[in-house]
């Protein structure tokens, strides 16, 4: 029997709590209506990695808050043509058919290091691609789709194609440099999850409900390359197709699709 327990005791999954410091920044959604201006902005526009998806700025329909949770969901159009700066459209044979939101906190809050919990229920289906993330306040995208990222950590990234996987990765913005991992979860979208990053000066570490599944180390990082000392702000997005999400197509009968998020939490790390 002890041999049978410490069989067991090995087998079982790695639980690491953190060690949750001051709160500094959050978004309860405890109030309806559109998100908190003081607290979240908008993307506009098709903006990276070949994406279906038009975001929407200040589009109640794509982004509300209802019951406690920010909604972001991702609409099945007609083809359509939107108006930059506004929150109508026309339909254009030659236009997109989805529109969805990206909030961040650029220029409102930006924080180095630190642990971010998000709780959120994700969409599901073929051609979803939701993401909770950071950037470096430095990053600027480049011309075309391609882009200069100084510094990114993906603290969860879902693509309906893969549907028992949560991704992690980190892109530092030289050639060669990034990194990711992965974790099997059975159907994760069917209930509310705490997805996590706790970012040290030496190290980036990547949580499931607590579960470490993956961690970057400075150590590993060539001289001169660590890319993690500059602040970073958030972003909460739901992608349609795009360079990963469309690997295995779009499925039109899953939309609308709602990301739900729960809350948004930064802290310091003691």
């Amino acid at each position: 029997m002890k041999q049978l327990l410490a069989c067991m005791f090995f087998l079982m999954p790695v639980i690491t709590f953190a060690q949750k410091g001051k709160l500094i920044w959050s978004d309860e959604f405890n109030y309806t209506g559109h998100p908190d201006p003081k607290k979240w902005r908008y993307e506009e526009g098709f903006v990276r990695h070949r994406e279906a998806q038009y975001y929407t700025k200040n589009r109640y329909e794509n982004a509300h808050v209802e019951d406690g949770h920010l909604v972001i969901r991702a609409i099945k159009e007609e083809p359509l043509r939107l108006i930059k700066g506004g929150s109508s459209f026309v339909t254009s044979d030659s236009g997109g058919e989805f529109t969805s939101a990206c909030l961040n906190t650029e220029d409102i809050f930006e924080f180095t290091t630190g642990r971010v919990e998000v709780r959120a229920k994700l969409p599901h289906g073929r051609g979803v691609w939701p993401a909770i993330w950071t950037l470096g306040n430095n990053m600027a995208w480049g011309p075309g789709d391609s882009s200069q990222v100084y510094s990114e950590i993906d603290i969860m990234e879902f693509v309906g194609h893969d549907p028992n996987s949560i991704h992690a990765n980190i892109h530092p913005g030289y050639e060669g440099g990034s990194r990711g991992g992965k974790i099997t979860v059975e159907k994760p979208w069917e209930d509310f999850h705490v997805y996590a990053v706790e970012w040290y000066n030496d190290r980036i570490d990547f949580f499931f409900d607590d579960q470490k599944y993956f961690s970057y180390y400075r150590k590993d990082v060539p001289e001169g390359k660590w890319a993690y000392h500059v602040p970073q702000y958030l972003l909460l997005n739901l992608a349609i197709g795009g360079d990963w999400g469309a690997e295995q197509g779009i499925d039109p009968t899953v939309f609308p699709a709602d990301f739900l998020i729960d809350y948004v939490r930064v802290y310091e790390l003691k």
